[in-house]
């Protein structure tokens, strides 16, 4: 493997930032490169595995939009169909479409809570100088304490839809991990099978994606880095180990656990043309304002070329995933950390993902995405 030293100093400066530990893995006209730095474990100097499993957070929703998108190559899916024709017994406005899920423009309200302007004049409670319109508890104590309960992507569909949308379908674009849980339903319903089968028929088998999985129970399997969270209570912070969790709160828009090897293999078979139909990857590739949002990624030009990319975090794991728009450039990467309900990593978080994307995507040449 080459060496790669300002690679090495930007994750030493990473870990420096805040974070507990991370992992990277690089592959590019070079070669391949991986390392890692800081811990896998909070207070012990190992640092994490450079082939440790970690939980994808919002990659997830990757995964399950190259799954939708196979599902219409073989006629089972029509992406300008109203979602409601799959799912009858949910009150989904028919006006929705399976593409406006993919694409964050559906304005359903978002299962895990919605952040507005405070000026905005919508009820809810004070967050960070703006209003909260909460959801399902993910964070502080409260979801600390809950979280090895499970829930249905049914009820939590449930809750995303009994609440008012955030604009008008097809009028905006919006955030919402309930379009993937919707999607989620929407491929059990059409295939009638369980995601986790679906996802193994049209992506990972392919892709000799062994190291992926849709979760089924709250382990992880080894070896891995540990994730944490960070809560007060009566004016004590007190740190828990939430590496063990039933992440079935976040449903398909955040589950899924894989490695920085098989997130490589993923981005660049796609981004390549090996796994989704051309016409349909053009879809996928087509960025919609003012986000830059395909049908489950993010096409961003980063100053340094356009990279594709989806990022993710949950409970204090997180994943990077990157490619250049031909595949022949990826930069996947996971992240230990201790979480908290400020989300007090936040800056240091974009600041890592800026500092690793210039130091691999930089000598790229400035084009568009294919």
């Amino acid at each position: 493997m080459h060496d790669r030293p300002s690679l090495r100093r930007a994750l030493l400066d990473i870990v420096d930032s805040g974070f507990v530990g991370i992992q990277v893995r690089v592959n590019d006209r070079r070669g391949e490169w991986v390392g890692s730095a800081g811990e896998s474990v909070l207070g012990e100097s190992t640092p994490p595995p450079t082939d440790g499993y970690i939980r994808i957070g919002s990659n997830t929703k990757t995964f399950v939009a190259a799954t939708v998108l196979q599902l219409i190559a073989e006629g089972a899916v029509a992406l300008d169909t109203s979602a409601a024709v799959y799912l009858p017994d949910l009150t989904i406005d028919p006006r929705i479409t399976v593409r406006m899920l993919l694409q964050h423009t559906s304005g359903i309200f978002n299962f895990t809570g919605e952040i507005y302007a405070a000026e905005a004049g919508v009820e809810g409670v004070p967050w960070n100088g703006m209003t909260l319109v909460p959801g399902i508890p993910w964070q502080g104590r409260e979801w600390v304490d809950s979280r090895f309960t499970h829930h249905s992507s049914e009820d939590l569909a449930r809750v995303a839809l009994s609440k008012p949308g955030r604009f008008e379908p097809g009028t905006d674009w919006s955030y919402s991990n309930s379009n993937y849980a919707l999607l989620r339903l929407i491929i059990e319903e059409v295939s009638g099978r369980s995601l986790a089968e679906e996802m193994h028929r049209l992506v990972l088998s392919p892709l000799g994606l062994t190291q992926t999985q849709v979760p089924d129970s709250a382990s992880i399997p080894d070896p891995h880095a540990h994730a944490y969270y960070r809560y007060g209570d009566d004016g004590e912070e007190t740190t828990v180990d939430v590496t063990s969790q039933d992440p079935s709160w976040i449903s398909s828009g955040g589950d899924m656990i894989s490695t920085t090897r098989d997130l490589h293999l993923f981005i660049s078979s796609l981004t390549s043309g090996r796994l989704v139909p051309e016409p349909l990857l053009a879809e996928m590739l087509t960025p919609h304002p003012p986000a830059g949002y395909g049908l489950g990624v993010f096409v961003q030009d980063t100053g340094h070329g356009t990279v594709i990319t989806h990022n993710g975090g949950i409970a204090g794991h997180g994943a990077l995933m990157y490619s250049s728009p031909d595949g022949s450039t990826t930069l996947t990467a996971g992240l230990n950390y201790v979480d908290d309900a400020a989300l007090s990593l936040g800056a240091a978080f974009q600041s890592a993902t800026q500092r690793l994307v210039a130091e691999v995507f930089g000598n790229l040449p400035t084009s568009g995405a294919s």
